[in-house]
């Protein structure tokens, strides 16, 4: 009994220093650069606690036929890693994550898996409301016609 003690009061300690998971949500417009400029729309939506977060993503770029580049939709679960609370209105964070895509142009089309690494900020705006500007660097299976990817994009994002 006398060794579980020390194990128990660091169990109780967490608990009673726990705070309450925090989520948020996020719509997007963007740009996909490769292999030309096209727009982009998606969304996500995530929680977590202090430093990380998990958050599962979804994106849409349209094809463009006359470049030869093709729509791309990818689907991913990402961590962050993120400052515990925004530093001057601006919650800076690094993300890392893993799904699969979809890419079409004409009548061909490839799907498989992906996996993105990036960053960005979430910018305060006013109360719950922030801007969220993001990069990633996809890099999709060998059948992908482009790889890597790169996407910018901005979003308005909800914190809850």
């Amino acid at each position: 009994m006398r060794r579980l003690r020390p194990a128990v009061l660091a169990v109780l300690l967490l608990i009673a220093w726990a705070r309450p998971a925090r989520a948020d949500a996020t719509l997007f417009l963007g740009a996909n650069t490769t292999p030309t400029t096209r727009g982009g729309v998606g969304g996500a939506i995530g929680a977590g606690l202090l430093i990380v977060a998990f958050e599962f993503e979804y994106s849409s770029t349209r094809e463009d036929t006359e470049t030869g580049a093709p729509s791309l939709k990818v689907g991913s679960g990402n961590v962050l890693l993120q400052t515990p609370v925004a530093i001057s209105g601006f919650q800076p964070y690094f993300t890392l994550g893993a799904g699969g895509f979809h890419e079409s142009i004409r009548n061909s089309s490839e799907t498989g898996f992906a996996t993105n690494i990036g960053g960005g900020a979430k910018i305060s705006l006013a109360g719950p409301l922030r801007l969220r500007v993001d990069y990633r660097l996809l890099k999709l299976s060998d059948s992908a016609r482009y790889t890597p990817a790169h996407r910018f994009y901005v979003g308005v994002n909800l914190k809850f």
